[in-house]
């Protein structure tokens, strides 16, 4: 699934592809913005670890992962 996270004062957004699930994910912001955790810690498709200081998280974005179309085909 794609996550995008926006930080406070920074021009560009962390875009990434985790291999865990919505619900896991959700939790992990739950939990960094109610101040159990102090940092969000996710990790993607290729096992690089993300962190971010939960105070510093402006919105984080959830979607699923679009399917790469290849080839020349009537859409």
């Amino acid at each position: 699934m794609e996550v995008k996270i926006g930080v406070q004062h920074a021009p560009r957004e962390i875009v990434l592809e985790s291999g865990e699930s919505a619900e896991d994910v959700e939790r992990a912001v739950a939990d960094a913005l109610a101040g159990k955790a102090q940092l969000l810690s996710l990790t993607d498709e290729k096992g690089r670890r993300i962190l971010v200081p939960a105070d510093k998280i402006a919105y984080v974005e959830l979607g699923e992962t679009a399917q790469r179309r290849v080839g020349f085909g009537a859409l």
